[in-house]
């Protein structure tokens, strides 16, 4: 199964939609999204529309608290999960936050095959005991080139997708 993971969209729509547009004609079937989407419209309007297949979210730092998750509840292919998340995928244990902090002391539990973060735009991966801990970088592009991640879990393969390069 191939998995987007994506972080810190910040309301860009024409970076959104380009990786959509990607990841739709490469057999991305679930998105993980480490928050900061920033206005629930763009879940509305561009993310939810774009993509048929599962979309798990969690809050950032700059997003209603209470619109998005009733926004969310409505979308069929949405689950928001608060401030954490964790889901078997491919076999795969995985948990994601926003928080690069939160996200290190998930990857020291021991828990998890794969542990994804945001908030600070940088991509980044490193192994903590048998726990993969990656952030995918900024989708929208503020502060470093947009960046997504795309997970294998069936070769255990994880790629930095630059956008400008797609």
């Amino acid at each position: 199964m191939k998995i987007a993971i994506i972080s810190d969209t910040h309301d860009n729509v024409p970076n959104l939609e380009k990786a959509l547009k990607w990841m739709n004609q490469n057999n991305i079937e679930q998105i993980i999204h480490c928050g900061d989407l920033c206005a629930p419209s763009i879940l509305v309007s561009v993310l939810a529309p774009n993509f048929a297949g599962p979309i798990h979210m969690v809050f950032g730092n700059v997003e209603d608290r209470q619109l998005l998750p009733q926004i969310a509840a409505g979308i069929p292919n949405v689950k928001h999960y608060g401030d954490f998340g964790e889901v078997n995928l491919g076999g795969k244990n995985i948990a994601f936050v926003h928080y690069p902090e939160e996200g290190k002391k998930l990857a020291q539990s021991n828990k998890y095959d794969l542990v994804f973060y945001g908030h600070n735009h940088t991509p980044w991966e490193e192994t903590a005991g048998k726990t993969k801990l990656v952030n995918p970088g900024t989708l929208a592009g503020l502060f470093a080139k947009a960046t997504f991640a795309v997970y294998d879990t069936v070769n255990d393969k994880l790629e930095l997708k630059i956008l400008e390069k797609l």
